[in-house]
């Protein structure tokens, strides 16, 4: 097949993963991704292999990618994510955009909405990394697009400002530099770490804060430099662990037999339809008032631990989990009747039937409350208790963050 082939059919795929999850794509994206060679953008790969719906020209540390050319439908929702930020505020075309995490083939993406009167840099840490992203954007007729290479922890220029940054890489927090370079209503959208798992935040700037309008579930490489945060590890079985990425204090030899003990399970007694997004039920997990000595962790398992039944995860990458004093709870595997399917948690230790009792209700009340949808707050780490949104507070190093919840369909 030729270039222009498969670059039609892997948008039209993109169209149909769209439209099966009940989203409609933007236009200006779509045809952006006509218009741009993907190809030119990883060299040394088969022509067929540059237009798989994966993640390509992954540069790895040990085990970790550390940079990517993401893939395609991943591109394409943040892209949307951004033009519907900037929907109600003229659009794209004309917009100067900040790119954090380069590569080459999203800035020529950007490059394309922004159109003849506006501007797009991206710059990146590695300098690898930059030096192909020149190459390739001079291949692909995209040199207007400058290439820097920095620790975009920092301002980047320094002194200029931009309607749109869309960071692609994942972050832990928001640093000071991106506020202060975000022009006042303009859009912030970043795969952003909170309690363990990352969401693709689209964030509004308004007078000094910023205001979720869309996430999405995603996953991409890790932020270096500055900025960077290792997620810790601290393993309950063979092919079974928790993540802890905001500070939790677990003893390993206190965990180490906890899944041997009996299994107590218990079900919401709720009937939801399929297409029910439980990405949303996983951050108000999160969000819920804990009890003094509980801690939320996110269980992960691999797929021989789940075939053998070691742990029962309602999605074994990455379950909202608690932890108090030898008790784990987590939000398990669903239970279908009738094309409509129930809400469970499990539990082992000394609590295991209260503590799944608990987590039970939890999931209950997010249905009674209409499965609303969570609302992220970026304030200044400074900014005091009584000056916060209702909702629940995790504190990061620059940056106080907010979770609200609601059923407005917009999310604002």
């Amino acid at each position: 097949m030729s270039s222009e082939s498969l670059r039609n059919a892997m948008v039209d795929r993109f169209l149909a993963d769209q439209a099966a999850e009940g989203g409609s794509p933007r236009p200006e994206v779509e045809a952006a991704m006509r218009a741009v060679p993907r190809e030119v953008f990883t060299p040394g790969l088969p022509l067929e292999q540059a237009y798989e719906n994966e993640a390509v020209l992954k540069k790895m540390r040990g085990d970790e990618a550390i940079s990517s050319v993401s893939a395609p439908f991943l591109i394409g929702r943040t892209l949307g994510q951004a033009a519907d930020a900037l929907d109600g505020l003229d659009g794209l075309d004309g917009r100067h955009v900040l790119e954090i995490g380069s590569g080459g083939y999203n800035a020529s993406l950007l490059r394309e909405l922004v159109g003849p009167a506006g501007s797009v840099t991206t710059v990146d840490i590695d300098p690898e990394v930059t030096d192909r992203a020149i190459s390739c954007l001079t291949a692909a007729g995209y040199d207007d697009v400058t290439v820097l290479r920095a620790d975009a922890e920092h301002p980047i220029p320094p002194g200029r400002t931009f309607d749109l940054i869309i960071v692609t890489v994942g972050a832990w927090d928001i640093p000071p530099a991106w506020l202060d370079q975000l022009t006042d209503k303009g859009v912030l959208v970043l795969p952003l770490r909170t309690f363990g798992m990352t969401r693709s935040w689209a964030l509004r700037r308004h007078e000094g804060r910023l205001t979720s309008v869309s996430q999405r579930l995603c996953g991409f490489v890790s932020m270096q430099g500055t900025g960077a945060r290792e997620v810790r590890y601290v393993d309950l079985a063979d092919g079974v662990h928790l993540r802890l990425d905001e500070g939790q204090d677990v003893d390993p030899a206190a965990i180490t037999d906890l899944l041997t003990t009996p299994r107590e399970q218990a079900w919401a007694g709720v009937s939801l339809p399929p297409r029910t997004d439980l990405s949303d039920l996983d951050l108000w997990l999160a969000a819920r008032p804990r009890r003094e000595a509980e801690q939320f962790v996110v269980l992960a398992a691999q797929e021989e631990a789940v075939t053998a039944g070691i742990v029962t995860p309602s999605w074994r990458f990455a379950v909202p989990a608690t932890l108090e004093a030898g008790t784990l709870a987590y939000r398990s595997a669903l239970r279908w009747t009738d094309r409509r399917f129930d809400l469970g948690a499990c539990a082992h230790g000394t609590g295991a039937a209260a503590a799944a009792g608990r987590m039970a209700e939890h999931l209950r009340a997010w249905v009674d409350a209409g499965c609303p949808h969570p609302v992220l707050h970026v304030l200044p780490a400074h900014t005091p208790d009584g000056d916060l949104p209702d909702g629940a507070v995790l504190d990061k190093r620059h940056s106080r963050l907010v979770l609200t919840f609601t059923t407005d369909e917009k999310g604002i």
